[in-house]
């Protein structure tokens, strides 16, 4: 059988820029929107609207990585059974 592929790990600086990046662009919208000069009501949609839309991020991330995985269960499910049925086949055997 092949060898099985390392799982890609993330370092640790790179999560932390993250969510860092991810802390300042939320203060920064936050702020933003607090600061507006205009009625409460609009201030609180738009919040809500950016919270919909963060949530939406993650959720869509997360079915990307799946799909993703799940291809990748495939893929090697499909090449270990090429690579046992080429074990098995004899070319010099008559037929």
């Amino acid at each position: 059988m092949s060898d099985t592929p390392v799982k890609q790990q993330n370092t640790a600086a790179f999560y932390g820029q993250s969510v860092i990046s991810f802390a300042v662009a939320m203060a920064a919208t936050a702020i933003g929107i607090h600061r507006l000069d205009t009625d409460a009501w609009v201030r609180s949609f738009l919040a809500i609207a950016v919270l919909y839309l963060v949530t939406s991020t993650f959720t869509l991330a997360k079915v990307i990585r799946d799909r993703q995985e799940a291809g990748t269960i495939v893929s090697r499910v499909d090449q270990a059974r090429l690579e046992k049925l080429l074990a098995q086949h004899d070319p010099f055997e008559k037929l």
